[in-house]
């Protein structure tokens, strides 16, 4: 085992040294820097094989814990509720329509999100509560931080198609972008959107 370990272990470290990077960064057409955008990256040479992660969005202080989450298709999410009082979560969205009925701690089954594209998460004993979860058909994503800037590492060299969501994002929609990735390459990629105005967050 210990001679197969040792065979293995300059193949991965090769694999990660040859790969390639996409360096996004996001901004409004103002010039601010745009948080939880989401950047996604899909191989022309064919559909990208499934990653398994973690995913989980808590409820905190009566507020959905992240604002944006990111998942590959087939990805079971968790819903840990981490306040002292119960939640009703839900979504109508067509790609995962659900219910969590009053809950407190962690239910037993997560939700697998089966289908690709925009699901809104609600509340339905507080109104105020709101967040997106966004289901994709690749494995390489990223969101974008407080300065509007994300990375997605460990890209395999080739030519992919990239693609931009926001919650809030007004028409038109953004056109995917046709991008040549090279071996050991950080490739920048800078967009601007338009936005539309959001109602002020209801104080808790």
């Amino acid at each position: 085992m210990l001679t197969l370990c040792r065979w293995l272990a300059p193949l991965a470290a090769a694999g990660t040294l040859h790969a390639a990077t996409l360096d996004v960064e996001v901004r409004d057409f103002a010039g601010a820097p745009v948080a939880d955008a989401v950047v996604h990256a899909y191989p022309k040479s064919g559909p990208a094989a499934f990653r398994k992660r973690d995913a989980a969005v808590e409820q905190l202080d009566k507020t959905f814990v992240p604002l944006v989450t990111v998942v590959q298709t087939g990805t079971s999410v968790q819903f840990p509720n981490r306040d002292p009082i119960r939640h009703h979560v839900y979504s109508f969205s067509p790609p995962k329509p659900f219910e969590l009925k009053l809950y407190s701690g962690t239910p037993a089954a997560p939700v697998v999100f089966d289908k690709p594209g925009e699901v809104v998460l609600g509340c339905n004993i507080h109104d105020n509560m709101i967040a997106y979860v966004l289901v994709v058909d690749t494995p390489h994503f990223a969101k974008t931080n407080k300065d509007g800037k994300a990375k997605i590492d460990g890209l395999p060299a080739g030519d992919y198609e990239v693609r931009l969501w926001h919650f809030a994002l007004a028409l038109p929609v953004p056109e995917a972008r046709p991008v040549k990735l090279r071996a050991d390459e950080t490739a920048p990629s800078a967009w601007k959107i338009g936005l539309r105005a959001l109602p002020p967050k209801p104080a808790r």
